[in-house]
């Protein structure tokens, strides 16, 4: 089989992939220097979209519609669009083996390619039920979400088991997202998870409540402090129960699971250092081999804002390093100098009537302000984060845009504040005046 080389290689194609050809064609980049390969059969989309329009009832999202660079305003580009820039989409190609010191890339039909640049953009895959031997976890119909093939397979079950009974194992991201898309769908939803409230990594306890009791009045029902320790499946081998730890049992005619990812970087075990779960890199996602970037889910790199490093698993983030990496990329060949990256950690989430973003760090003390009742027809508050008597997070339901701004510039200057108490009292007023 003939090998293939390019300038440029991008391994794999989510969203990261698609920033970073956006990026490269502003830099100019020469057709047929770069090629993106990537196992999924389309071209770059907007991940975020699977756990919400995708999955609606009525109105639901379709490719081409979501493809990048939609989710942050820009251009939507159409495989076309490679096609015109001369960039090589490879698509339903794997990678099995990547020799960095070789600069060749291997696929699992036994392609290989060469390249003088590469980025890894290979993000994360879901943990699975069965990597950890839970009894019955192979069955038909439980089911996860990364991949648009993924959501294809929950569409076509919440279609074949209409206005049945879904169980959500996960209390994060994943699972409220949806817990509230299958509720829509007229599904009767129990979202079970091990920790004291939903969204632990983020939501305080007080923020968690809104969050849990709103969603019991949407008719979820939460069960916490459990987890899912075995399935039994129907003569067809379908789920038919959820068998928990404290000795409940569900029925379930869809399952689906969110407890958390783990990034892709196994092909690249022992060639590149790795720290905190990730692929180190500089501040400009260069990692310890010359000519090797990685971005997005899979790197650990310097959080200027906080002095230390990190791993960030969210969109946002694998938008602004692929772009980061490229610009670097460039200045580099052109003996340019670039700032380091300066991120602002930034979440958000949108589910039934409800959107929070969040901005900063949600480390010290908080306090909550606002309406935060869920019975409320349009409630709206948030949340402020103080640590060494400054303003480092916050969070805000409902927020108008320019509040979301404000609340972005609070977390990114961190001006000081005198006592939560103050903060309680004045809530946004304080966002808006910095």
């Amino acid at each position: 089989m003939a090998e293939k080389s390019f300038k440029y290689v991008i391994v794999g194609g989510g969203v990261s992939a698609g920033y970073a050809a956006r990026e490269f064609a502003k830099q100019g980049v020469k057709p047929g220097e770069l090629a993106i390969i990537s196992k999924e059969g389309v071209a770059p989309y907007e991940r975020p979209a699977l756990s919400k329009a995708y999955l609606f009832p009525e109105g639901a999202a379709r490719l081409p519609g979501f493809h990048t660079c939609v989710g942050s305003g820009g251009e939507r580009l159409l495989p076309e669009w490679y096609t015109e820039k001369g960039i090589n989409l490879i698509l339903n190609t794997e990678i099995v083996k990547a020799d960095l010191a070789s600069k060749t890339l291997t696929s699992a039909a036994g392609e290989t390619f060469t390249y003088k640049v590469l980025i890894i953009a290979t993000g994360s895959t879901t943990l699975k039920l069965t990597d950890f031997g839970v009894e019955g976890a192979s069955a038909k119909n439980i089911l996860y979400l990364r991949e648009i093939d993924d959501a294809d397979k929950l569409v076509e079950a919440i279609k074949a088991k209409k206005n049945g009974k879904a169980v959500v194992v996960g209390g994060g991201y994943i699972g409220l997202e949806l817990s509230a898309v299958l509720k829509i769908n007229n599904f009767d939803v129990k979202m079970v998870y091990p920790e004291p409230w939903c969204m632990p990594r983020l939501f305080t306890a007080d923020i968690a409540a809104f969050y849990e009791s709103y969603y019991e009045k949407k008719g979820v029902s939460i069960i916490k402090g459990t987890v899912a320790v075995g399935f039994t499946s129907n003569d067809s081998g379908e789920v038919k129960e959820v068998k928990l730890k404290d000795g409940r049992v569900l029925e379930a005619d869809i399952v689906v699971v969110g407890v958390g990812g783990r990034p892709l970087i196994s092909l690249f075990k022992g060639q590149v250092e790795e720290e905190k779960g990730g692929i180190k890199t500089d501040g400009f996602f260069k990692t310890s081999v010359p000519d090797v970037y990685a971005v997005g889910d899979v790197a650990t790199f310097p959080m200027k804002l906080y002095g230390d490093i990190r791993r960030v698993e969210h969109v946002d983030h694998s938008r602004k390093s692929a772009e980061q990496a490229v610009k670097a990329i460039f200045a580099s060949e052109q003996g340019k100098e670039i700032a380091d990256y300066d991120y602002l950690p930034y979440f958000y989430s949108r589910s039934f009537d409800l959107s929070w973003q969040f901005y900063g760090d949600n480390v010290g003390d908080s306090v909550i302000f606002g309406d935060h009742d869920p019975s409320s027809a349009k409630p709206k508050f948030g949340s402020y984060w103080i640590n060494n008597g400054k303003v480092v997070g916050v969070f805000l339901e409902g927020g108008a845009p320019e509040e979301n701004q404000a609340i972005a510039k609070v977390a990114k200057l961190q001006p000081p504040a005198s006592s939560l108490d103050v903060l309680a009292k004045e809530g946004l007023d304080f966002a808006s005046k910095i």
